[in-house]
């Protein structure tokens, strides 16, 4: 997958389309990620032990990873990311200006 966890990635389909936000979790087995402020759902929560207590709280969810895309820290636009290869090392680049993602 292209995208890590850390980059600032904006969603491009779905409810949230324009939102920016930081890669909390990435499941490259499902093709996933979970983006902080993104897909939030509620969640019904039981208190386990005493004094613990219970309720609804909101949760970000996992969204495909197809439909976010990485915004470039240089130029700030939302841009696919390419690769090229410097000294044995893969290196993620913007594709839109050419300068390097962390």
């Amino acid at each position: 997958m292209k995208i890590k966890k850390g980059d600032t990635v904006e969603v491009l389909s779905g409810n949230d389309k324009g939102k920016t936000g930081e890669v909390l979790e990435v499941m490259p087995k499902d093709e996933k990620v979970v983006v902080k402020g993104v897909n939030i759902r509620k969640k019904h929560v039981k208190p386990r032990k005493q004094g613990e207590e219970g309720g609804i709280i909101p949760v970000e969810c996992a969204i495909h990873s197809s439909k976010v895309n990485v915004v470039c820290p240089k130029c700030g636009k939302a841009a696919k990311v390419g690769y090229i290869i410097e000294k044995d090392k893969k290196v993620r680049v913007c594709k839109k200006c050419g300068s390097k993602l962390k």
